[in-house]
């Protein structure tokens, strides 16, 4: 049963949430929730889907603020992140968005993930990578099962671009490293997609991106 994955994207960011299925099954996760978590429970209606999990890459205001809306929601699904960036979740100026003039907070994280472990979420497996840079404890999440390969990679790397590094706790000489170190090993083909702006190739940003070019 093949896997589908709906971009939704969220104001004021632009931030691209993803919600991930599998073809006749009846649960689906989302990855990193916007400040528009309606237009996730409405693609959810549409497709007679329950949440399975909240998943997220890393902890800024943009990509947890609907993690208090689908939790309340859907109580059972469990709310995944780095370690750490744990505390991103509870506290509205680790996480920015008291830099914006709000307070955003999320329920705290169920489970706590480092690289090498996997999630297994609305029946696909997903396996965890730190890459630090953006965030202290930013991971991306690799699809192994999807040919090709796909990545769940947050604010990582871009189409052209890569995350920003001047937020607190960020490094460009990081974030570099380890796209070089997990990234670049996939197959050309492999898609990424981002936490904002149009999917991409691990092959295309190898070759073009002038972030990463020697």
């Amino acid at each position: 049963m093949a896997i589908q994955i709906l971009t939704i994207e969220s104001a004021p960011f632009a931030e691209n949430s993803y919600l991930v299925w599998r073809e006749g099954g009846t649960e689906a996760f989302v990855i990193d929730p916007g400040f528009e978590p309606d237009l996730i429970r409405e693609a959810l209606a549409d497709r007679g889907l329950t949440l399975a999990a909240i998943v997220c890459t890393h902890g800024h205001v943009d990509h947890i603020a609907g993690n208090t809306d689908l939790k309340r929601a859907f109580p059972e699904a469990p709310i995944y992140i780095g370690t750490r960036d744990a505390a991103f979740l509870t506290d509205p100026v680790v996480n920015m968005s008291a830099a914006f003039g709000f307070s955003v907070t999320s329920p705290p994280a169920d489970h706590l993930l480092n690289e090498g472990d996997k999630v297994t979420a609305a029946g696909i497996e997903l396996e965890v990578f730190d890459i630090p840079g953006h965030s202290p404890g930013h991971v991306v999440y690799l699809i192994r099962e999807m040919k090709p390969l796909v990545v769940l990679g947050g604010d990582v790397l871009f189409r052209g671009s890569v995350g920003r590094t001047d937020f607190p706790g960020g490094s460009f000489p990081l974030l570099r490293a380890g796209i070089e170190r997990v990234l670049w090993p996939l197959p050309p083909d492999t898609v990424v997609y981002p936490g904002h702006g149009p999917v991409t190739t691990v092959g295309h940003e190898k070759k073009t991106n002038p972030f990463l070019m020697d």
